[in-house]
C-alpha cells in the first residue's frame, strides 16, 4: 500500500515540475529581445589609436544616454583618412548595411552622406561653416530634410581670432594661411580670414594642403617665401599633422594660430573655438533622440555659444612673446 502511494506521489510532483518548467519556458519566449541599434560613423580624418574606434566622448554621450556598444547599440566606422575622395564610397557602404542613423565629422563627410542617402536620417558634426550655407539644411531651426546636429559656425570668430593675434604680435603684417580646397568648410575659412587680414592691413599668403606630401611642399615654399605668423584652417588633414607644422613655425618664430583647442596641444601659440570632447558628446544627444523616434526635419540645428580660448605658454615662451595680462586673465585653458 505504501509504495502505490509513494508513487502516485511522485507522479504528482514530476507533473507539476513539469509544468513548471513548460511555464518558464513560455515566459522566457514571450520576453523580447534587446533591440541593437546601429550607428555609422563617417570621418573624414584618420581612426584615432587605441582600443576605442571613434572618440571616447561620442561613446560616453551614449552610456549618459542608456546605449552601451555591444549591448543595445552597434557602431559601423567609416575614415576617409584624408582622402576626401573616399568618403562617397564610404557613405554608400553605411547605407548599404543598413545604419539606422549616420553621424558624421566635418563638412566633406556631411556632403558625402547627404548625397549617398534621403532616407536614413544624418546627425552632422564639426562644421565649421554654416550648414545653411552649405547646402546640408533648409534653416537651422528647420532643417526640413533628413540632416540635424551640430555647428560650431566656426568660419564667424576669424576676425577674433586675427585680432588676438594682433594683441600678442601687434607688427605682424603678412599671414601664411594652411588651408584644403578638398575641404568646402576651408573655402569660407580662408575667405573670413582674407576679409579680416584687408582691415587689419594684413598681407594673406594662401598655402593650399590637399595631403602630406602637400603639406611637406607647402613648407617649402613658406622657407622661401616668409611670411611673420602663421594660421591653419580646421581639416582633418591638418589637425593631424599640427605638431608638424607647429615645429616648423617655431624653428621660423612664427606665432601660430588655430580654430581648435587641439592645435594648441600640438604646439601652436593659441586658438579660440568650440570644444570637440563637448560637441561629440552632444551628438550622442542627437543620436538618442533620433533613435527615439524624432524626425530630423522637426530636430533644430543646434550652434555653439560657448568658445574657449586656449593658449600655450611653452611656446610663447620659446618665441620670446609676453602675452598681455588683459589675454591670460580671459583664458580659457593654459597648455604648459
Amino acid at each position: 500500500m505504501w509504495q502505490s502511494t509513494w508513487w502516485r506521489r511522485l507522479a504528482v510532483t514530476v507533473a507539476a515540475f513539469g509544468l513548471s518548467l513548460l511555464g518558464a519556458s513560455s515566459i522566457a519566449v514571450a520576453q523580447p529581445l534587446t533591440k541593437v541599434h546601429r550607428i555609422g560613423w563617417l570621418g573624414d580624418g584618420s581612426a584615432p589609436s587605441g582600443a576605442a574606434q571613434t572618440n571616447g566622448d561620442f561613446q560616453q554621450g551614449l552610456r549618459d544616454a542608456g546605449y552601451v556598444e555591444g549591448r543595445n547599440v552597434a557602431i559601423d566606422y567609416r575614415y576617409a583618412t584624408g582622402d576626401v575622395d573616399r568618403l562617397p564610397q564610404l557613405a554608400a557602404e553605411l547605407v548599404r548595411l543598413p545604419v539606422d542613423v549616420i553621424v558624421t565629422s566635418g563638412e566633406p563627410a556631411a556632403l558625402a552622406a547627404t548625397r549617398a542617402t534621403k532616407m536614413i536620417p544624418i546627425i552632422v558634426t564639426q562644421i565649421g561653416m554654416d550648414p545653411v550655407k552649405a547646402g546640408l539644411v533648409a534653416s537651422l531651426a528647420r532643417p526640413g530634410g533628413n540632416v540635424t546636429g551640430l555647428a560650431t559656425l566656426n568660419e564667424e570668430l576669424w576676425p577674433k581670432r586675427l585680432g588676438l593675434l594682433k594683441e600678442v604680435a601687434p607688427n605682424v603684417s603678412r599671414l601664411a594661411v594652411l588651408w584644403n580646397p578638398a575641404n568646402p568648410g576651408n573655402a569660407s575659412c580662408i575667405e573670413e580670414i582674407k576679409a579680416t587680414a584687408a582691415l587689419l592691413r594684413v598681407q594673406v599668403v594662401s598655402v593650399e594642403v590637399r595631403d602630406a606630401k602637400a603639406l611637406e611642399r607647402a613648407i617649402a615654399g613658406m622657407t622661401s617665401d616668409p611670411a611673420d605668423a602663421l594660421a591653419a584652417c580646421w581639416d582633418s588633414v591638418l589637425l593631424e599633422r599640427a605638431e608638424a607644422i607647429a615645429e616648423f613655425a617655431l624653428k621660423r618664430r612664427l606665432p601660430t594660430l588655430a580654430p581648435l583647442k587641439e592645435y594648441v596641444e600640438e604646439g601652436f601659440l593659441l586658438s579660440l573655438g568650440a570644444s570637440l570632447p563637448a560637441h561629440k558628446r552632444r551628438a550622442a544627444y542627437y543620436v538618442d533622440k533620433i533613435l527615439k523616434g524624432a524626425k530630423p526635419a522637426d530636430v533644430p540645428v543646434e550652434r555653439a555659444s560657448l568658445f574657449e580660448l586656449v593658449v600655450n605658454l611653452k611656446t610663447a615662451k620659446a618665441l620670446g612673446f609676453a602675452l598681455p595680462p588683459a589675454l591670460l586673465a580671459s583664458v580659457d585653458d593654459v597648455i604648459r
